[in-house]
């Protein structure tokens, strides 16, 4: 295969260090890498540690050595480099203001003085599942008389993408299969830099993979109504969109997602109880049925048999979305 990285399959897996990995966190890094690794990819792992007041010290490191004991690796990242370093979103900040401000010479970008309690109490704004409220616009069309006071009052802005009042954005999911949204119906014109100048993960995640040269992003279901507004991004920036695929959440006996703040299961127990790497992955392997129950089988020979039934194994990912539990 050419060493051309607009030939090669570039995937990823990007955690945030806001705690341990849990089971489903690993999972989805499993996932990320089978899909990439069946395909003969190059795989990049990038640390996204933007919202600093969240991160915990010394959280990458342990994320990285779970990573490895678990037999995942990466041609790409924070602690081997690569032709795209820096691997860690904090050492970019940079790079997404330059990218800010070509959005701001396109006139896509206006600031927003509204809280967010403003906002929820808006009545023209809806609440939309888990993300909260639709932003209705309120300062989209501000005066520069208006914005003078409202920065007079010490009110610091963020910073909003202007969305198409028209458009419906449409892509075809791997796993989920075809989608839409009425972007500005649904979420309204969305942040790119947040009040307290940390930029947003919708804004940063588009930036990272575009100048990474990823085609293949594979991550967590609860990303996928999030994906029309970065399509939005990649065409305002005219970077080449990837290709999506958004893996099932793994939950626990009462149905519950996974949380870092809830300090669901990770490793450490596991570990300790005498698993082995290969004994772990198999348990992920059959939570989405990928392997019988209590097989062990390592990362490398399970990418044997994922790479020769790629779409039944994506079949399979879909049928099980209501019974990902922990092993």
């Amino acid at each position: 295969m050419s060493e051309n990285t607009n030939t090669i399959i570039r995937g990823r897996y990007a955690p945030s260090p806001t705690g341990d990995l849990h089971l489903g966190n690993l999972r989805t890094a499993l996932l990320a890498w089978l899909f990439n690794r069946c395909m003969d990819g190059q795989f990049i792992l990038r640390i996204e540690d933007l919202d600093r007041p969240r991160i915990h010290p010394d959280a990458s490191k342990r994320m990285l050595a779970d990573l490895r004991w678990l037999g995942l690796d990466w041609d790409e990242g924070p602690d081997c480099g690569g032709p795209f370093a820096p691997y860690t979103q904090s050492e970019r900040t940079a790079i997404y203001q330059h990218y800010l401000h070509l959005l701001q010479a396109k006139g896509l970008v206006y600031p927003c003085y509204c809280s967010r309690a403003e906002i929820a109490q808006a009545a023209s704004a809806p609440h939309q599942g888990n993300e909260g409220p639709r932003y209705p616009g309120t300062c989209r069309f501000l005066t520069t008389q208006e914005r003078t006071e409202n920065e007079a009052c010490g009110r610091r802005p963020s910073l909003r993408f202007r969305v198409d009042d028209t458009r419906t954005v449409t892509f075809t999911d791997d796993i989920c299969g075809p989608r839409s949204q009425h972007v500005q119906q649904n979420v309204g014109d969305f942040i790119l830099s947040r009040s307290d100048g940390i930029f947003a993960y919708q804004f940063a995640v588009v930036i990272d993979d575009a100048l990474m040269q990823i085609r293949q992003v594979v991550r967590g279901a609860d990303l996928l109504s999030s994906t029309p507004r970065q399509i939005l991004l990649y065409e305002a920036l005219g970077f080449p969109i990837p290709t999506f695929a958004h893996v099932p959440l793994m939950r626990d006996e009462q149905g519950h997602r996974l949380a870092k703040r809830a300090q669901s299961m990770g490793i450490a127990p596991l570990r300790a109880a005498g698993l082995s790497p290969s004994q772990v992955i198999g348990q992920l392997a059959a939570s989405c049925g990928l392997v019988t129950k209590d097989q062990a089988i390592t990362p490398k020979e399970l990418a044997v048999h994922f790479s020769q039934n790629l779409y039944g194994t994506i079949r399979a990912i879909s049928q099980h979305t209501k019974i990902f539990h922990v092993p």
